[in-house]
């Protein structure tokens, strides 16, 4: 059997946002890494907070209107953000994301500092590799 757990299918390269970050910098973080959203840490890396593309859509806009930084990511970021720990059973997780609002997920050591991401398309994957796994068993 394949292991289930959110440390296998984790992105450990997840965008960082700092809480002091003009949300336009933000935004251009999210874009360059090509990620919905990202958490925001502290200046130890524990996280505080997470920041989508929908939380930066107003601010944006004001920014462009006024042409000008209108706030910083503390002021707008979804916090405390729900996290998961690396050994969290993605089919745990899965059960999460059916009830949340998230799409994404940081994933935390026991000290609160990002390791890594996971998303609903990873959660997919896993589960996919799982039943694939399971079918070539009986198929054998």
């Amino acid at each position: 059997m394949i292991s289930l757990e959110v440390c296998d299918y984790m992105n450990v390269h997840p965008v960082k946002l700092l809480e002091t970050m003009a949300v336009a910098e933000a935004v251009e973080c999210l874009l360059r890494t090509k990620q919905t959203g990202g958490p925001v840490v502290d200046a130890k890396g524990r996280v505080v907070g997470f920041l989508s593309e929908q939380d930066c859509l107003q601010r944006m806009i004001e920014s462009s209107y006024y042409r000008e930084h209108v706030c910083r990511v503390h002021e707008i970021m979804n916090a405390p953000a729900l996290t998961v720990k690396p050994y969290t059973s993605v089919l745990e997780l899965a059960q999460m994301l059916l009830k949340e609002r998230p799409r994404v997920y940081p994933v935390i050591d026991d000290e609160g500092s990002l390791v890594g991401t996971i998303n609903r398309a990873a959660v997919l994957r896993a589960i996919d590799e799982q039943l694939q796994s399971g079918y070539r068993k009986i198929a054998m």
